[in-house]
């Protein structure tokens, strides 16, 4: 449902809870102001949304993808600022069936914005992530670095460590493989 759809539904139903409150149906008009209330916070957090990063946190890919494919035209159905999460999530989504087909996903995440740092960080992480296995160090560790500095709460901390610990192993594998001379 589009957003000015749920701004005008909302409006209605606070105009019908003063309607009631008026009359003297206060019962009824406590219930339809919680309902519009509801209605207005569907306005500002999608609820397809919220039930995918559900889906997500129980780590049930299936559920937070067919969540996700609800949403149709995610530019009208969800806010600007929501924009950028959404393709966050569908790139998570994504990494696990084909990680480097996600690199579109974490980008276009990137370049619309996101408003918490750990969020940016995280999509900086996969990036590092899929430029590791495609063998390209520069970009993983500028990709690392800038994960780093976004991950102000040090929620990342650990699986940057992670990452950096694998970039010396793939160095010491390039070394191996570089000094042996088949005769």
């Amino acid at each position: 449902m589009p957003n000015f759809v749920r701004l005008i539904i909302g409006f209605a139903l606070l105009g019908a809870t003063v309607a009631l409150m008026f009359f003297s149906f206060w019962g009824t008009g406590v219930l339809v102001l919680l309902l519009s209330i509801l209605v207005f916070v569907t306005f500002f957090f999608n609820e397809k949304m919220l039930i995918a990063q559900f889906y997500l946190r129980k780590e049930n890919m299936e559920g937070a993808g067919k969540w996700l494919k609800m949403i149709k035209n995610y530019e009208s159905e969800l806010l600007k600022a929501q924009h950028g999460y959404f393709h966050l999530l569908v790139g998570l989504i994504e990494s696990r069936k084909a990680p480097l087909q996600s690199e579109k996903y974490f980008k276009k995440a990137l370049t619309l914005g996101m408003t918490m740092d750990h969020n940016i960080a995280l999509a900086k992480l996969s990036l590092a992530g899929i430029a590791m296995a495609k063998r390209n160090k520069r970009e993983a560790t500028m990709y690392l670095q800038e994960a780093k500095k976004a991950d102000k709460n040090k929620l990342l901390a650990e699986q940057i460590k992670m990452m950096k610990d694998q970039m010396v192993q793939m160095d010491k594998q390039q070394v191996q493989t570089r000094g042996f001379r088949p005769r």
